[in-house]
């Protein structure tokens, strides 16, 4: 079986490999293949990689490549990770809305649209070269905005799944306040990427006992804690929502609080050099523990399991996953991209049942939906007009002259990666 991850050269991708090594009885790689232009990251992480493949006794073959036509042929499975503008155009997108009073985030908001145009043209370029080289292979997209971009893959007739990581984690989290262990989790997830609600939380799969209010009495206080929400909104809310909920219910609150400390993408940046230099000691030969500070808690055994599911292997039945709604959700359209528990095989991911959501939610649902469609509209075709229209849409936003203002910014910010403006 051979993988490749484009976008290998991003310091997160040890994190990857190390799933890959744990978990090979679940999905045994012979080759896998990473691809990146950056040739001085390329060859700290690829080395990296290789030493930890080697420790942990794995016996397949990690390859580098700078050509992704190469990288991809022969592939079974092609792992998206691509960040087009790097960490600097990730600072951009997570000040210049803040000058509007609106939240600076990388996947939401106006700093999310601004991702979503330089990305979405990138990667239908890589699928189309994907499918030139090997149509049978299947796209796993863990780029960000992940529901645009695995709807902009869609689209375009690609065999391809959208990942997150937000499930596993919630997965995870509440697998260890009840005692019990992950895989007698199941999620009763709904919504869009970055815009989801865990409304049942069953033990033993998706027909068994919901323990969401046993965890709600007995750990509310530190679920809220962790998502820094009050304890009361989620007793209101009956569900636990995705922190990525907070921009929406305390966005306020949050464009005060970004406005006093240094972005994100400044961290991470910082981080990122400091993994860097880690990665080019030969003596280093797993992840090491600042990784875990990067982001991305748990993204690998989440990559894993979907990969092993959609190329036949013993990847678990139902994962969270993005894709077509398909009535799942008789509010949206059948072509929006969902983020919901799944049946995943080798024909791709079919949404499971799902219970309609509390108009509370279901609302916000509708509402980012269309935001999503104007968003890829203005990503594949361009123009002043469609990206005001986007940012009109956005519940973040909204209003005329904040959308206006945010449109000049967000053009101005990102012209050398739109061949339109």
């Amino acid at each position: 079986m051979k993988l490749t991850v484009v976008g290998g050269g991003s310091t997160y991708t040890p994190e990857l490999i190390d799933g890959f090594a744990r978990l090979r009885d679940t999905l045994p790689i012979e080759e896998l293949v990473l691809v990146d232009p950056a040739t001085d990251r390329l060859d700290l992480v690829g080395g990296l990689a290789r030493r930890i493949f080697t420790r942990q006794q794995h016996p397949g073959r990690i390859t580098t490549t700078t050509d992704l036509d190469a990288g991809v042929d022969g592939a079974d499975a092609v792992l998206l990770q691509l960040r087009v503008g790097g960490q600097a155009a990730r600072e951009q997108d997570e000040t210049w809305p803040l000058e509007c009073g609106c939240v600076g985030q990388e996947t939401t908001g106006a700093g999310g649209l601004a991702k979503a145009l330089r990305t979405v043209p990138v990667v239908l370029d890589i699928a189309d070269r994907v499918r030139r080289a090997n149509p049978h292979a299947w796209i796993i997209d863990f780029t960000n905005p992940v529901g645009i971009v695995t709807r902009a893959l869609l689209q375009a007739g690609h065999k391809a799944v959208g990942l997150c990581n937000v499930a596993i984690g919630f997965q995870r989290k509440f697998a260890g306040l009840l005692g019990v262990a992950p895989t007698d989790v199941h999620l009763d997830h709904v919504g869009l990427n970055h815009l989801t609600w865990e409304t049942g939380v069953r033990l033993g799969g998706p027909e068994g006992e919901d323990v969401l209010p046993k965890l709600l009495s007995g750990h509310g206080e530190q679920i809220a804690t962790d998502l820094r929400l009050p304890r009361t909104l989620l007793n209101r809310l009956n569900a636990v929502p995705s922190y990525y909920l907070r921009y929406y219910y305390a966005h306020d609150e949050v464009v005060r609080e970004l406005g006093t400390k240094p972005s994100r993408a400044a961290e991470v940046a910082a981080m990122e050099r400091r993994l860097l230099q880690m990665y080019g000691d030969p003596a280093l030969a797993e992840k090491p523990a600042l990784l875990a500070k990067r982001g991305g808690a748990y993204y690998s055994e989440a990559a894993v399991d979907l990969a092993a599911a959609l190329l036949g292997g013993s990847g678990s039945p139902y994962q969270v996953v993005n894709t077509l709604n398909r009535g799942t959700l008789p509010f949206l359209p059948d072509d929006a991209v969902i983020e919901v528990q799944s049946a995943v095989g080798r024909r791709g991911a079919t949404p499971l049942p799902v219970a309609q959501p509390d108009p509370l939610f279901a609302g916000l649902i509708a509402n980012v939906t269309a935001y999503e469609h104007l968003a890829l509209e203005a990503a594949l075709h361009g123009g002043r007009d469609r990206v005001f229209r986007a940012l009109l849409a956005h519940p973040l936003i909204g209003q005329y002259d904040h959308a206006d203002a945010l449109t000049d910014r967000l053009i101005a910010h990102n012209r050398e990666h739109l061949s339109w403006a």
